[in-house]
């Protein structure tokens, strides 16, 4: 699907109220299914992605029903069945890498496969982990499909060369069902929506800075409220900051400090945020965000704010195109194993609508400009990240933008251009 995108000839104004966490609405579904009794998911992310995760664990046969649009009820047993058919994850890693440390401990066979981009994604960084605890696993050369024949693990001290949550959450999921005690360490601290979702439910873990340590547990059925997904907020974030005369609250967007680099670096190119009404749910914080239009500044950004940002760079990107100055991105090479090469797509499809981006090896530089000229058609190479950043860039640019393959943006946010025409009525 083709979608123009048009110059704003006014500010955004109004609220919005985000969709689901994405990361969070994936968690809930597999935690719960492992659960012996019944659980009540409040706000669930009907995303493409969670939707694949649900779908999974009715194949390994856990019951659910959604009572409402959006609140989804678990019914299991503790007990996963072996599947009658292979677990299709579709685009979703979050999907394919979470759920193969659940299953590595189990006692049958499965396969885990997914679409055209999750086949190319690495898997070796959590075969490896998995196989230290006694899982038995083969791959394509490191990519899915994955055949795992379930084993008895064993606890590991495990020292990750990268950030990565989707690893470190495989990695304690294993451990649920592991001899002993599991330890992850990574360089620099990812989400960690397991962790805290994990001791919510019951389970026997704890954290010291980027370590954190997991024993076999039994997790407890329980209420779980999900926030609202502060990737998917970027875009308003930045369409707010870089779309002039422009004022919005967003409401109930999930906090977490792991979450929130984008907020710092909003704020560190002088944008005018404000956290309102903070409040803390099934273990998240959560609040409203108060968006102005403003005059931006590049600004660096590498090392341990990274993983607290790796699926805003694409937006941020856009911003730093506006920024006086410059912007350095750095320490990001994890950018090229997204459901893209995002590095080198964000330079490609930004430099067609006229921003001034360099691509490096881990990263890119972008010399701001005070606009953009667009009047081009710019590609999504199938990534919703992508797709919706080009779309906030074209509510800037001179002349009007065509986004190719525009219906990506269901992976994570269906109703993105829809709250945002609320925000331009």
């Amino acid at each position: 699907m083709l979608k123009k995108v048009s110059k704003l000839n006014k500010g955004l104004k109004g609220y919005v109220t985000i969709p689901a966490d994405k990361s969070i609405s994936h968690r809930a579904v597999m935690f719960a299914s492992l659960a012996n009794g019944k659980s009540v998911i409040k706000n669930f992310s009907n995303g493409a992605d969670p939707l694949s995760s649900l779908s999974v664990f009715s194949t390994l046969g856990v019951k659910h029903e959604f009572i409402n649009k959006n609140t989804l009820v678990i019914n299991s047993n503790g007990n996963l069945n072996a599947p009658s058919d292979v677990l299709n994850c579709g685009n979703s890693g979050t999907t394919m890498r979470l759920v193969s440390g659940i299953l590595a401990g189990q006692n049958f066979k499965s396969v885990l496969c997914g679409d055209e981009s999750l086949s190319k994604r690495p898997m070796k960084r959590i075969i490896t982990p998995l196989q230290m605890m006694g899982a038995q696993i083969s791959s394509v050369d490191g990519h899915a499909p994955l055949e795992i024949f379930g084993q008895t693990l064993h606890g590991i001290d495990y020292v990750s060369p990268i950030a990565s949550a989707q690893v470190k959450s495989c990695v304690l999921l294993a451990g649920l069902k592991a001899g002993g005690v599991t330890t992850f360490s990574e360089p620099y601290l990812s989400r960690n929506h397991t962790e805290l979702l994990l001791k919510y439910m019951g389970a026997e873990i704890n954290s010291v800075g980027t370590c954190v340590k997991i024993s076999k547990s039994e997790l407890q059925p329980k209420h779980i409220e999900i926030c609202g997904d502060i990737s998917s907020a970027a875009f308003f974030i930045a369409a707010g900051l870089i779309v002039p005369d422009s004022d919005i609250i967003l409401k109930d967007v999930g906090l977490n400090s792991t979450r929130t680099g984008i907020l710092d670096v909003a704020k560190s190119m002088g944008g005018d945020v404000e956290i309102l009404d903070k409040d803390t749910v099934s273990g998240e914080v959560k609040g409203d965000i108060r968006i102005r239009y403003s005059k931006l500044k590049g600004c660096i950004i590498e090392k341990d704010i990274i993983p607290r940002l790796i699926d805003e760079l694409p937006i941020i990107a856009v911003m730093a195109s506006l920024a006086e100055g410059q912007t350095i991105v750095k320490d990001a090479q994890d950018l090229r194993n997204k459901e893209s090469d995002r590095i080198a797509a964000v330079v490609s499809e930004l430099r067609k609508l006229g921003a001034e981006i360099n691509e490096t090896s881990d990263g890119f530089v972008i010399y701001g400009k005070k606009s953009l000229k667009g009047g081009t058609q710019v590609k999504s190479y199938h990534d919703h990240r992508l797709a919706m950043s080009l779309y906030v860039a074209g509510l800037v640019c001179d002349e009007t933008v065509a986004i190719d393959d525009f219906e990506w943006v269901s992976i994570s946010f269906p109703n993105f251009e829809f709250l945002l025409s609320n925000l331009i009525a």
